[in-house]
């Protein structure tokens, strides 16, 4: 099982506060740089690399001089206001190190709830990935509320590789990963080294709270990794201060606990597709673009012979053929005015018509479902 982390392309690594500030005694660069270091190697390996990095909440305590995660709200989003500053410098200098560009990126939630806002956060990605920047998304800390109390990174995380289509979703912690019982309390317990994600009996194991810095344990990781199984992601708990941990574990050794999916990624994307049953507006394709999409290729302007509904970009639209039935449904990335102006224009006429463009394609590939 352990060539799904070997074999994978698109890594989420998650590194959580306790790490990124010593257990809380400010940011630890040195253990930054450490991880900078592999995460570059894994990059000129061919590996694409999102990083989601909790410790605002936490470096700002440290800069404040406060020993106890605060519960007041206003005094919460004080300390991320003033952490997020330092932990952002600090990752731009240690990838900067090897000539290499971060790029911040603060979601809430409901960010990646919404289809209109999930759709730009994913083109946002995409675009820099393929720049080779490496993104560092944490939590809107200083703003969001309900997250703030009872959001956690492992979550965001989560949804992050449901979000960039991830082959594997890293979390690096203080533990050496899943164990059968709280080693805290029972010495000889024993390392779960590979689990279904979806095992019932992981439940009965993953019980304790997260520490004063944090807000999840290993139920949230557990919950992460359910989550990133939904799209196909493996997930890997591991102890982040193993010494090389992710160039290791891109060799194949057999770390931390590898939580596996019930589906292929595939699989798993056309059921998350297929569950959106409220379909907002019709698109009636012509022959040469129900070949186009039945070969594996996005649906472009030019193939669409009429737009039927009122739908916002993001939604949910059903494609039918020249002869009346469904051939796929998607995500549109274009609202319903906008897709009835480009209707039947190749792409290179898009931005002439509109004025702008979003993405080339109407329905990209990677959102729909071909039936």
């Amino acid at each position: 099982m352990r060539d799904k982390v070997t074999g994978a392309r698109r890594w989420v690594v998650k590194i959580g506060s306790a790490l990124l500030t010593a257990d809380g005694r400010g940011l630890d660069r040195s253990a930054m740089a450490v991880w900078v270091e592999q995460m570059i190697r894994l990059g000129e390996a061919g590996i694409e690399l999102v990083l989601v990095s909790s410790g605002a909440v936490a470096a700002g305590m440290s800069q404040l001089g406060w020993s106890s995660r605060p519960r007041a709200v206003h005094e919460l989003q004080a300390a991320a206001a003033v952490g997020q500053m330092g932990l952002v410098q600090a990752w731009e200098s240690s990838f900067a190190h090897y000539g290499r560009h971060t790029a911040q990126i603060l979601l809430t939630h409901d960010d990646l709830s919404d289809r209109k806002r999930y759709l730009n956060a994913r083109s946002t990605l995409r675009t820099l990935l393929d720049l080779e920047v490496t993104p560092v998304i944490n939590e809107n800390d200083t703003v969001v509320t309900d997250e703030i109390r009872f959001g956690d990174n492992d979550t965001l995380a989560a949804l992050v590789a449901n979000l960039v289509e991830a082959d594997l979703l890293v979390i690096l912690t203080d533990r050496d990963g899943m164990f059968d019982a709280d080693p805290g309390i029972k010495p000889d317990a024993v390392l779960i080294r590979e689990a279904r994600a979806d095992d019932p009996l992981l439940d009965e194991v993953a019980g304790g709270r997260g520490g004063i810095l944090g807000r999840g344990g290993m139920q949230t990781k557990l919950r992460a990794a359910r989550l990133a199984a939904r799209s196909g992601a493996h997930t890997v708990i591991v102890g982040g201060r193993i010494e090389q941990v992710l160039a290791r574990l891109k060799d194949g050794e057999c770390l931390g606990t590898l939580l596996s999916p019930e589906r292929t990624r595939h699989a798993a994307r056309k059921q998350w597709l297929a569950g959106h049953l409220q379909m907002r507006g019709r698109l009636t394709l012509d022959a040469g673009a129900v070949n186009a999409l039945r070969q594996g290729r996005s649906l472009l302007p030019v193939g669409v012979k009429s737009v039927e509904g009122s739908f916002r970009r993001g939604e949910m639209v059903v494609c039918i053929g020249p002869n009346g039935l469904e051939v796929a449904r998607g995500l549109v990335n274009y609202a319903a005015l906008e897709a009835q102006r480009i209707l039947g224009r190749s792409t290179d006429e898009v931005e002439k018509v509109l004025g702008y463009i979003d993405e080339p394609e109407l329905i990209h590939r990677d959102n729909m479902i071909v039936l």
